[in-house]
C-alpha cells in the first residue's frame, strides 16, 4: 500500500483564505502565506491552493500570491482556479507550482487536457471535480460549484483519465464544510474504477473520518481545510492516529510541538 497523503487546502478569495459550508457562507480563515508556512512546519505532505472565484470572475489565478507562498514551501504545491490556457499553466509553474488543477476549462474543452498532458506530463495535471448528489446520482458542477451540468461525475472522470490526467481531486459539495465525514461510497467508486490517485475532499471533521476514507473509501490522499485552519485537528496528531492504526503514513515532527 502506498503512503497515504494528508493535504491542507487554501481556498482563496480576494487574496484571503476563506472557508464555507457546501460552497456557500464563506468566512475568513486566515492569511494564506502564514497558513502555508504553518502547514509545512506541521508536516503536511502537500498543499493545495484554489482560487475559488477566479473562473466565475473571469480572471486569472493570483500568481503573485502563489509566488509568496511557494517561497515558504518544500512540499508539492498544487494550484487551481482560473486556468484556461497553456500560458496560464506556464505562469503558475514559473511562480512555484508543482502541479496544476484544472476544472471548468477542461470540462468545456476536453482537448485542453490532451494539450496539457502532452506539454507538461500527466504527473503535473490534476483534474478537479466538484460534484453534488441529486437523487442518487453525482453530477458535475462548474465555476466553483455555481453551475450544474447534465454530466455524471464518473463519466467525466472516465474521459479525463483516458486523456491522461495524473490525479483526480474529488470534492463532494454535499459534504463540504459539514464536518460529518467524507463521501466514502463516492470515493470508493472512483478509487476502484481508476488506477490514478484519488484525493478525497469535503467533510472532514474527526480523526476517524480520515481513517474511514483511506480504509473504506480507498482514497490515496485526503484533503481538508477548516479543521486544519482552526486547529481542530493538528496534522501530527492525525498522522500519529493513522500510524497507530497501521496505515502507511509519512511521519514528521512538528515545529510547533
Amino acid at each position: 500500500m502506498l503512503t497515504k497523503r494528508i493535504i491542507p487546502c487554501l481556498d482563496i478569495k480576494d487574496g484571503k483564505t476563506v472557508k464555507g459550508i457546501c460552497f456557500e457562507q464563506l468566512k475568513y480563515a486566515g492569511d494564506p502565506v502564514q497558513l502555508a508556512t504553518y502547514y509545512v512546519e506541521e508536516g503536511a505532505d502537500e498543499l493545495v491552493f484554489l482560487d475559488i472565484s477566479a473562473t466565475s470572475e473571469k480572471r486569472k489565478t493570483a500568481h503573485e500570491l502563489v509566488k509568496k507562498i511557494a517561497k515558504k514551501l518544500w512540499i508539492p504545491f498544487t494550484i487551481g482556479g482560473g486556468i484556461g490556457s497553456v500560458k496560464d499553466v506556464e505562469i503558475l509553474l514559473n511562480a512555484g507550482a508543482d502541479k496544476i488543477s484544472v476544472n471548468t476549462a477542461a470540462f468545456k474543452k476536453p482537448k485542453f487536457l490532451d494539450e496539457l498532458v502532452k506539454i507538461f506530463g500527466s504527473q503535473c495535471i490534476v483534474l478537479s471535480i466538484d460534484t453534488r448528489q441529486i437523487h442518487d446520482e453525482w453530477w458535475v458542477y462548474l465555476n466553483g460549484g455555481r453551475i450544474k451540468t447534465n454530466v455524471k461525475a464518473i463519466d467525466w472522470a472516465k474521459e479525463a483519465v483516458y486523456r491522461g490526467v495524473g490525479e483526480i481531486l474529488l470534492t463532494s459539495m454535499n459534504h463540504d464544510g459539514t464536518k460529518n465525514g467524507f463521501a466514502v461510497d463516492l470515493t470508493r467508486e472512483f478509487s476502484s474504477k481508476f488506477s490514478i490517485p484519488i484525493i478525497a475532499s469535503g467533510g472532514a471533521g474527526k480523526l476517524e473520518d480520515f481513517y474511514n476514507i483511506f480504509v473504506q473509501g480507498k482514497a490515496d490522499a485526503a484533503l481538508a481545510a477548516s479543521i486544519f485552519h482552526y486547529k481542530e485537528i493538528k496534522i501530527p496528531q492525525l498522522k500519529n492516529y493513522l500510524n497507530e492504526r497501521k496505515l502507511p503514513i509519512h511521519l514528521t515532527k512538528s515545529k510547533h510541538m
